[in-house]
């Protein structure tokens, strides 16, 4: 009689890896930033932030608000300093909200495109 906890011989299901959706690497960049919604059904406000980290297509930060949700449009300005003509500003998706300790969210957007007037480039923040 064999014992039904024993191995056959057959290896283990290994799980395939979980596949990276992230199209840039991340830096640890804290940087300020200025958030508010782009929708107009959206309740204004503007939280003014840092970063915690940023890529080419998306910035990753802390926000004590509880407005932000997967799929909501935001303005970005990255890096923002107060009454600065050469603040970059890109129309930006939530893509993930984390709950975190402390009745704060870690807030993770994808960069969508800049609508600086002067700028038809590729979204991608400064560093």
């Amino acid at each position: 009689m064999q014992d039904s906890g024993s191995n056959s011989g057959v290896p283990p299901a290994v799980e395939p890896p979980v596949a990276e959706l992230r199209r840039a690497r991340r830096a640890k960049l804290a940087r300020p930033m200025r958030v508010r919604p782009s929708e107009p059904r959206d309740d204004h406000f503007e939280d003014l932030t840092n970063s915690v980290n940023a890529s080419k297509h998306g910035i990753y930060f802390i926000s004590r608000l509880a407005d932000y949700y997967k799929g909501m449009r935001v303005f970005v300005t990255f890096p923002y300093m107060a009454h600065d003509p050469t603040n970059s500003e890109y129309l930006a998706e939530v893509v993930r909200v984390d709950s975190l300790p402390n009745k704060r969210f870690g807030i993770a957007v994808d960069l969508k495109m800049s609508v600086n007037i002067s700028s038809n480039s590729r979204p991608g923040p400064r560093a």
